[in-house]
């Protein structure tokens, strides 16, 4: 067992994820530049965004949605049983961290079939059967269960295993990008909090 107190493994897990947005991706803009584009361009459009992420980059996608709802942007969780049809007006974010997955493929092609722009938040932004469905590519450099590789390991375990490293990435992206997007859409702290639900 590791002798690390709570604190240091924190700030192993915390920099371990620090360490994703000062990567150097030489052909992709950072993460948040085109996450930003595309919802403040979307916004201006009066159009909604749809997410769809399997596993744990799912939950993050669902944390993601609830903030930009509180934002006060048109917003639904794909496979939600109040999720109208996607049209042209619209932005289908998903996430496929290692670049592909049967169901993100679907939901894109779908998408784009309808004339909806897609934006694809991947770790894998060269190759995965994902990519030929977006508009615009969000390159998150993290570690995803793909290329597991052992990076940050205590002994023989991992601080982060699997896919951890992009999911939490994706939580630090999110809150970033929802904090940039309340400047960026006039938002007070006032009128985000009013729109959380009072059914709790």
């Amino acid at each position: 067992m590791s002798s690390e107190s709570p604190s240091e493994l924190a700030s192993r897990i915390c920099h371990q994820i620090a360490a994703v947005f000062s990567a150097q991706t030489t052909h992709h803009p950072p993460a948040l530049e085109v996450l930003i584009a595309e919802l403040t361009a979307l916004s201006l459009r009066k159009g909604r965004a749809f997410l769809y992420g399997v596993g744990r980059e799912g939950l993050m996608m669902r944390a993601f949605c609830m903030r930009l709802f509180h934002l006060g942007l048109p917003v639904h969780l794909v496979f939600d049983m109040t999720t109208p049809p996607i049209g042209s007006e619209d932005l289908l974010i998903a996430s496929a961290g290692p670049g592909g997955f049967s169901t993100v493929d679907a939901i894109c092609g779908v998408a784009r079939s309808a004339g909806a722009r897609v934006l694809l938040l991947t770790a894998q932004p060269e190759g995965g059967s994902s990519l030929r469905y977006a508009t615009a590519v969000a390159h998150v450099p993290a570690q995803t269960m793909a290329d597991d590789g052992g990076e940050g390991r205590v002994g023989s375990r991992q601080v982060l295993p699997m896919g951890s490293v992009y999911e939490g990435a994706l939580f630090v992206l999110f809150e970033m990008a929802v904090y940039k997007l309340g400047e960026a859409l006039g938002e007070t702290p006032e009128a985000i909090r009013c729109r959380h639900t009072n059914l709790e």
